[in-house]
């Protein structure tokens, strides 16, 4: 939010895709719109900041009598509309994606009521080749293993993390013990 400004255009999938939740979602929209960006949503193009922008400009003109205070309260609720739309949008959004959420939970046990496995199995592991090299160097030039290099120099050296570091350094004590 602090590098987006004036006249910038945001592309989003779908209105789901802006926010967590339809209230922030909404109000989100209404900073960005305030700040003159450009919201484009490609599977609901009917809440584009665009198309807000010309609900706006499309208000019945006023004609400078006693009937001004009938238009503008017909201007005021087209807009309150187009709002009620744009927060719609928002809610659908959210009960689509809790519904979805809900039908994947529901998935889930279905198949581990089933026999299932769900997730890696307990004790597996998975070793990638950038954690095979990182082991390589620690066991070459870790102090711990009769190399020159103090445990900062070897993450450096290896281009890993504190704790993936340490945790290569006990797997390897491990598979040597």
């Amino acid at each position: 939010m602090e590098k987006v400004q004036s006249g910038d255009t945001i592309i989003f999938d779908s209105v789901s895709r802006m926010s967590r939740d339809s209230e922030e979602g909404f109000r989100l929209y209404e900073e960005l719109f305030h700040k003159d960006v450009a919201l484009v949503f490609l599977k609901e193009p009917h809440i584009n900041t665009e198309t807000y922008r010309k609900a706006m400009m499309n208000q019945v003109a006023l004609t400078g009598d006693r009937v001004d205070l009938i238009l503008a309260g017909v201007n005021s609720y087209l807009m309150e509309l187009a709002r009620e739309q744009i927060r719609i949008a928002f809610e659908q959004a959210e009960k689509e994606v809790s519904d979805l959420h809900q039908r994947t939970r529901e998935g889930i046990e279905t198949a581990r009521l089933n026999g299932k496995q769900i997730g890696q199995p307990k004790g597996a592991t998975y070793e990638t080749r950038k954690g095979k090299a990182a082991k390589e160097i620690i066991r070459r030039h870790n102090k711990s293993f009769g190399g020159s290099l103090t445990d900062a120099e070897t993450m450096r050296q290896a281009g890993v993390s504190r704790k993936s570091f340490y945790k290569y350094k006990r797997e390897l004590r491990e598979s040597m013990a």
